[in-house]
């Protein structure tokens, strides 16, 4: 790749959009199909360094705007929702081995990490309820994680896991950064079988008595600060329904149905927009993250009603994406978003 700063980043966004079209797109029904994501797509990604977009200039990484990751990831859910949905978990380990002051750590891991050459996940659930289903207590020369992470992606695919836990004495956020080859014996897996996306091969993790050293911890923050710093995953996951209005409209194009296509990228820009002004706000954020949700139902609706009969048959465009809408609803979501989206659904 070009050391050129503005030809890397430029090329970045083009191979995002042609790895979604080319390569994603057109196996996106198979991977839905066989729950399987071919290790191609992997390939492809790392190969146009779509595994470090995250990272700033000043770390090796491409110094892209918020703005030009938020695209990406958006093009790349609107080829393939299990790939982007998986691939997306990847971005938050990337940023906090940027910003640890865990040198060795970082050093370790950092430059394979961007590369792609080591695929990560992350396992963070567990902390956000009160009280919370991970805690971390204080061992010599280290900590012990027990509890649970509920929904966990990329297992089985991904070779490291960011593990998030709160201290039992103040309640600060722990992450820690651990490899999955072999899985730690302290941690138990059980698989959940999804209707939709199974290939991101998403578990529940039990954990009990996992010791974790203090070479891996990667952060400690407060428990408030750490729900400050969530709004930016809000936005990040906005790219989903966002990604998969993208699709439906561009189906839609090609069914000869333009005039509703373009109607729905209009509404879509919109909630875009909102989106973005809600990263300091909190309250705007989870409205706009409902509005792209119901949405990406409204667009997929829309193209059933484009595609007819052939639209219900399973495997076809227009009933999967369909199925990946009702996955936004409910992936990476927040107790706020969730109660927002039930008050607006049971509305008369």
């Amino acid at each position: 790749m070009t050391t050129d700063p503005e030809t890397r980043r430029t090329r970045l966004i083009e191979d995002a959009y042609r790895i979604a079209d080319d390569v994603l797109f057109p196996a996106a029904s198979d991977v839905d199909r066989t729950g399987e994501i071919p290790s191609s797509h992997w390939t492809a990604i790392a190969e146009a360094g779509l595994f470090g977009i995250a990272a700033p200039e000043e770390s090796g990484g491409p110094g892209l705007d918020f703005a030009h990751v938020i695209e990406i990831m958006e093009v790349m859910a609107s080829g393939c929702l299990t790939t982007a949905f998986t691939w997306l978990q990847h971005h938050g380990v990337v940023i906090t081995l940027t910003g640890t002051s865990n040198d060795t750590l970082r050093d370790e891991l950092f430059e394979a990490t961007a590369a792609g050459r080591l695929r990560a996940g992350v396992a963070y659930a567990g902390v956000v309820p009160t009280p919370p289903r991970m805690r971390a207590t204080r061992i010599p020369g280290g900590w012990r994680f027990d509890g649970q992470a509920p929904f966990v992606s990329g297992w089985g695919i991904v070779d490291l896991l960011q593990i998030s836990a709160r201290d039992v004495d103040t309640d600060d956020v722990l992450a820690a950064v651990i490899p999955l080859a072999p899985a730690p014996a302290a941690i138990t897996v059980t698989p959940l079988h999804l209707s939709v996306a199974d290939g991101t091969r998403t578990v529940a993790l039990a954990v009990e008595n996992l010791v974790i050293p203090d070479d891996r911890v990667v952060s400690r923050v407060s428990l408030d600060d750490f729900f400050a710093s969530q709004n930016i995953g809000v936005r990040i996951n906005g790219t989903l329904p966002l990604g998969l209005l993208r699709r439906c409209a561009a189906l839609l194009d090609i069914s000869g149905h333009t005039p509703a296509a373009r109607a729905l990228r209009e509404r879509g820009s919109a909630v875009r927009a909102r989106l973005d002004s809600g990263v300091t706000d909190a309250d705007t954020l989870i409205s706009a993250r409902a509005d792209g949700a119901q949405l990406a139902l409204e667009a997929a609706a829309a193209l059933i009603a484009a595609d007819g009969g052939r639209g219900l048959l399973r495997g076809n465009h227009p009933e999967r994406l369909a199925r990946e809408a009702a996955f936004t609803l409910v992936a990476a979501s927040r107790p706020q978003l969730k109660d927002l989206l039930v008050e607006r659904f049971s509305e008369g």
